[in-house]
């Protein structure tokens, strides 16, 4: 007998899961993020950002031209990494997603050490 709590664990084990990857940029001293940023992978993200933003480089590279969707809690962790670099430093954005730079004009407008590259 198919009852719908069974339907309902079989459905679930269909559905893909959110995943993200990131690694050193080749050609700059920064990272590149692939995937999604969202509840599942804000661990990693989180990560990265860390990573990101360890060095004493004046600009922090972040390629995200492979990232599908980010959540405000991940711009919010963008943010919060941004704000912690010392005097002089900055993050640059490549190709990010809309929905980010439009997060990141709405809830944080005068975050200056966030730079959307025009490539």
């Amino acid at each position: 007998m198919d009852t719908p709590q069974g339907r309902r664990q079989a459905a679930s084990q269909l559905l893909p899961t959110a995943e993200l990857k990131g690694g050193l940029l080749p050609d700059r001293a920064g990272m590149r993020a692939t995937g999604e940023i969202s509840l599942a992978t804000q661990p990693v993200w989180e990560l990265l950002l860390e990573e990101l933003v360890d060095g004493d480089e004046p600009v922090c590279h972040l390629e995200l031209s492979g990232v599908t969707f980010i959540d405000v809690r991940g711009a919010a962790s963008l943010a919060a990494a941004a704000e912690a670099l010392g005097e002089g430093r900055r993050i640059v954005l490549w190709q990010p997603p809309a929905s980010l730079r439009r997060t990141l004009e709405l809830f944080w407008p005068g975050l200056s050490v966030i730079e959307v590259a025009q490539s």
